[in-house]
């Protein structure tokens, strides 16, 4: 039959290291030294084995002390954790929570974001759908995300502008539309190649491409636009937080266009259901947001 040792005697072999000593722990611990002591002598009596030697007035690991050691410390850790995230659920805390999330807003800031999030709340999972266009709110309307970042308010749900994404015309430096020594117009874009990204909804609105062009390529995301552009191959919109490094190299240049060369998307950060949105939820909601208005003073 396996030794059934207490978390309460693991923490005391942990406080005798840290601590330096018995009669140190037993003060952090707020118990007597002869109570640690005991634990102490409970773990190496249950498991036959030596943890401390004493040398002075200082107990010193044993090599299987060492490995004791960091093998309770990660047990702790453990307990420690499951603890609170027992305590985050009773408290009504979302065992899941799943977010749509428009794939123009800039993935790293939202991975810090979610990362931010995990910290506090350890034992909630977090399920995250990159998503474009109508699939944002088909997500919303089909009640398979707690929370969406989305270009679009369905019918039946309110939301506030989270940021508004700027969208730059551009073309490798040595596309052809460069060496036109003018101004452009939407006509001078037609015999070139246009990269759009696809709409992931269910009923694609066709007419979100504005420019008649005689090529196009459709991607499912927004580093494939990027890099087909960066390798010369058409010219795009893109979000000028994506492409910040692609412009101040020069390898991206902006399209001289007489109009419509910059476009502003709005982004709403929208609960699915606000009435009965749990702690979760509006915790990650005020993340986004706070990480929003760090980054640009205001969510606009």
């Amino acid at each position: 039959m396996s030794p059934h040792i207490t978390l309460e005697q693991w923490r005391s072999l942990i406080e005798v290291v840290d601590a330096g000593g018995y009669a140190q722990a037993a003060e952090k611990l707020c118990k007597s030294q002869s109570a640690v002591s005991y634990a102490v002598q409970k773990i190496e009596s249950l498991l036959g084995v030596k943890a401390f030697e004493i040398q002075g007035r200082r107990a010193i690991l044993t090599p299987t002390g060492q490995m004791l050691y960091r093998r309770a410390l990660a047990l702790v850790d453990e307990a420690n954790d499951l603890e609170r995230a027992a305590h985050k659920l009773s408290a009504g805390w979302e065992a899941v929570i799943t977010i749509a999330a428009e794939i123009l807003f800039p993935s790293e800031r939202l991975l810090t974001c979610l990362q931010r999030f995990g910290q506090e709340s350890p034992g909630t999972r977090v399920e995250l759908i990159e998503s474009v266009l109508g699939g944002t709110s088909d997500a919303l309307l089909s009640g398979n995300v707690d929370l969406a970042i989305s270009p679009q308010l369905p019918p039946g749900f309110l939301g506030n502008v989270l940021m508004r994404i700027r969208l730059q015309a551009v073309a490798h430096a040595d596309h052809p539309l460069h060496h036109l020594g003018r101004e452009l117009s939407y006509r001078d874009l037609r015999p070139y190649r246009h990269v759009v990204v696809r709409d992931s909804g269910a009923k694609r609105d066709h007419r979100a491409v504005s420019v008649e062009v005689d090529q196009r390529w459709t991607v499912s995301q927004v580093a494939t636009s990027i890099q087909a552009v960066c390798m010369g191959y058409g010219f795009a919109w893109l979000p000028e937080e994506h492409i910040s490094e692609e412009l101040q190299t020069g390898m991206l240049k902006p399209l001289p266009l007489r109009e419509g060369y910059t476009r502003e998307v709005p982004l709403y950060l929208i609960l699915a259901n606000p009435d009965f949105a749990g702690p979760g939820v509006r915790r990650l909601a005020d993340i986004l947001t706070e990480s929003v208005i760090a980054k640009n003073g205001n969510r606009y």
